[in-house]
C-alpha cells in the first residue's frame, strides 16, 4: 500500500517504523517544521524528521495545511492511505477525503476517553488501571472519528507517563500495521464512538506539575508519575523551587499538617500529605544545580519544616 505519513514527537517514530518494515510504499513523511531550541537557540529537527532521513524517505515540512497547500503533493505522490500520528495540525477535507481508504490516526488512549493531547499523561495522574491505543478515521473534530481497532495494556504502580509512553508506541506501530492490512482485505471495522463518554486530556503545563500536599498520598503519587519525565514534580521549599524525583509510598500515619517533613534520613525525607498518609521522596533538584540525593542534600542544607509554603526572599 502506498502510504503518506504525517507525525512529529519520539512517540510516532515506531509507527513509521514499523511500516516500512512491513512493506508499505512510504511516499512521504510530513512532520512539522524545524525549531529553535535550547540557550544557542539551534535548529532542531522533530524525531520523526530524525528517523524519515534514517531510513532515505522524502521529507516534507509544511507551514500549514491550509488553503490546499499540500494538495499538489497528494496529487503526485497518490497515496492509498494517510497515517497520522502525532502530526500536531488538524487535517482539512481535503486531506482527509484524499486517500481511498482515509485517513488512519493512531491514538494513544482507548477512545473515547482521553482525547486531546495529553491522553497518556492522564491515564496515569487519574491512577486508571488499563489504557491502550486505538485507531481511528479521522473525522471533522479531534479525536472524534469512527473506531477501527483497540489494543490495551495494564498501568502498574510502578509506571510512569514514560514508561506507558514507550509501550504504547510499540503497541500503536503494530496496531497501525494491523488497521491497513483490514482496510486492505475489507475486513476492517468500523466503530462510532459514544460521545457522551468522551473525557477530554489537554497538554501538560508547567503549573500542572506543582504538588498540592493536601491531596491524598495516593493522588499525589499518582499525578507525580503522570508528570514524569515532563513536566516533572515540583514543591516550594522555603523560599526556593525544588523538583521532586523517586516517589515512595509508606505505611506511616501522621496527624501532621500537609506538607510536613515527618523525618529524614539515608531513604530520603517523608512528607505528610492530605490522608494522614506520607510519601518518600528518594532525590530533589535544587535550583540551578543538578538532581541528588535527599540524603546528599542534607549534608550541606536544611530543609522548611513544610513543603508547598512559599516564603519569599
Amino acid at each position: 500500500m502506498k502510504v503518506l505519513y504525517m507525525g512529529t514527537p519520539d512517540f510516532a517514530v515506531a509507527p513509521l517504523q514499523a511500516l516500512v518494515k512491513a512493506g508499505h510504499t512510504v511516499v512521504g513523511v510530513l512532520t512539522q517544521p524545524d525549531k529553535p531550541k535550547g540557550r544557542g537557540m539551534q535548529m532542531s529537527i522533530s524525531a520523526v524528521k530524525a528517523c524519515a532521513l534514517e531510513l532515505g524517505l522524502p521529507v516534507y515540512q509544511p507551514e500549514t495545511l491550509k488553503d490546499r497547500a499540500i494538495l499538489p503533493l497528494l496529487e503526485e505522490t497518490q497515496p492509498d492511505a494517510i497515517a497520522v500520528v502525532a502530526y500536531g495540525k488538524f487535517l482539512p477535507a481535503y486531506v482527509r477525503k484524499f486517500p481511498r481508504y482515509g485517513c488512519i490516526n493512531v491514538h494513544g488512549s482507548l477512545l473515547p476517553k482521553y482525547r486531546g493531547a495529553g491522553p497518556i499523561q492522564a491515564a496515569v495522574i487519574n491512577g486508571d488501571p488499563v489504557t491502550g491505543v486505538t485507531t481511528m478515521h479521522m473525522g471533522r473534530e479531534i479525536d472524534t472519528g469512527d473506531m477501527i481497532l483497540k489494543a490495551e495494556t495494564p498501568i502498574s504502580q510502578e509506571d510512569t507517563a514514560e514508561t506507558v509512553f514507550d509501550r504504547l508506541a510499540v503497541m500503536g506501530a503494530e496496531l497501525l500495521v494491523e488497521t491497513l492490512r483490514q482496510l486492505e482485505q475489507g475486513t476492517a471495522p468500523r466503530i462510532p464512538q459514544d460521545h457522551s463518554q468522551a473525557t477530554y486530556a489537554p497538554m501538560l503545563t508547567r503549573d500542572d506539575a506543582r504538588i498540592d500536599w493536601s491531596l491524598s498520598a495516593q493522588t499525589i503519587y499518582d499525578r507525580v508519575r503522570g508528570m514524569y519525565p515532563w513536566p516533572g514534580a515540583f514543591t516550594e521549599a522555603g523560599a526556593a523551587v525544588m523538583k521532586l524525583f523517586e516517589f515512595s509510598k509508606t505505611e506511616t500515619v501522621t496527624d501532621a499538617a500537609p506538607g510536613t517533613v515527618v523525618s529524614t534520613g539515608d531513604a530520603g525525607m517523608e512528607i505528610a500529605c492530605g490522608d494522614g498518609k506520607t510519601l518518600m521522596i528518594a532525590r530533589l533538584q535544587p535550583p540551578g544545580k543538578k538532581a541528588m540525593a535527599v540524603r546528599d542534600y542534607l549534608r550541606g542544607n536544611k530543609l522548611p519544616e513544610r513543603l508547598g509554603v512559599k516564603i519569599d526572599g
